[in-house]
């Protein structure tokens, strides 16, 4: 039998919890419908029991027999056995929003870290909004200044928890004019694709591949051909130049291949339905 690859899902922060939450539906459906069993982690908020209070309510609204909320306070807490029980319990684990940088602080390297990696590898669904959603990555946006073009020292960057390699996640994208710091962040990490996720919008990642769902877009921003960038001639504060950088927006429905660095789009289905990489076709 060939193992399922691991899924996240990616969330830009403010999905619908009232409406049709297409989003978390798709969270309860991947972590097993009514046989799902969802910890909500609430280690990004300073508001714990209000935040994870919320999201109970909603996946229980949603059908979720079993869901608890899981706080963790201090790295020892993290290192615990109902810590690492909560985790191997769980079909999902779902990290809420706040502050990306208490993740990595109080999660980074614990046992609770390594099990969420064992968990993930295994096939556990590993979802985050908002601040969840940036600390995905290897290399993770920690602050940077919105509504602005791209410049020297807008953006704070630092080790994410690893789940998704070769990309930085930045979210509440379009509704928070965050174009400019996420074009500064790939400037200085080219290898790495930046993912702009716009609120109510969300990346389905399984293996190399993922499909955006909700009702924004994500945009993807590739510098790996860069041409030109004044980089290393300005100083903080200054406009950053960056030539033959790649941007594609993808809304709901659309997809793309992360290893390859292009989306994934369809044929004419007239003649065919297997999906192209990189072609438009008139």
């Amino acid at each position: 039998m060939s193992k399922r690859p691991s899924r996240l899902v990616i969330i830009g922060g403010a999905e619908d919890k009232q409406g049709d939450m297409e989003i978390l539906r798709e969270v309860v459906r991947l972590a097993g419908g009514k046989h799902a069993r969802i910890v909500v982690m609430t280690v990004a908020t300073e508001l714990p029991i209000e935040v994870g209070a919320e999201y109970i309510e909603v996946f229980d609204s949603i059908g979720v027999a079993d869901v608890r909320m899981f706080d963790v306070s201090t790295r020892e807490a993290a290192g615990a056995n109902s810590a690492i029980k909560a985790v191997e319990d769980a079909t999902c684990v779902f990290f809420t929003g706040g502050d990306q940088v208490r993740v990595t602080k109080l999660l980074g390297g614990t046992r609770m870290d390594a099990a969420l990696h064992r968990r993930f590898e295994d096939g556990m669904v590993l979802a985050g909004t908002s601040a969840g959603a940036s600390m995905m990555s290897s290399t993770m946006i920690v602050s940077g200044v919105s509504e602005t073009n791209p410049k020297i020292g807008i953006v704070e960057m630092a080790p994410g928890m690893e789940f998704l390699a070769g990309a930085v996640v930045d979210q509440h994208f379009a509704q928070r004019g965050r174009y400019g710091r996420l074009f500064s962040a790939v400037a200085q990490y080219p290898h790495h694709l930046g993912l702009g996720i716009d609120e109510n919008t969300a990346i389905v990642v399984e293996g190399q591949e993922f499909r955006v769902i909700g009702e924004g877009a994500v945009s993807v921003i590739d510098a790996g051909q860069l041409s030109y960038t004044n980089l290393e001639q300005v100083r903080n504060g200054d406009d950053l130049a960056l030539c033959s950088v790649t941007l594609h927006i993808l809304p709901k429905g659309h997809r793309f291949h992360l290893r390859d660095r292009a989306p994934i789009l369809q044929k004419d289905t007239a003649h065919t339905s297997e999906p192209t990489r990189g072609v438009d076709h008139q």
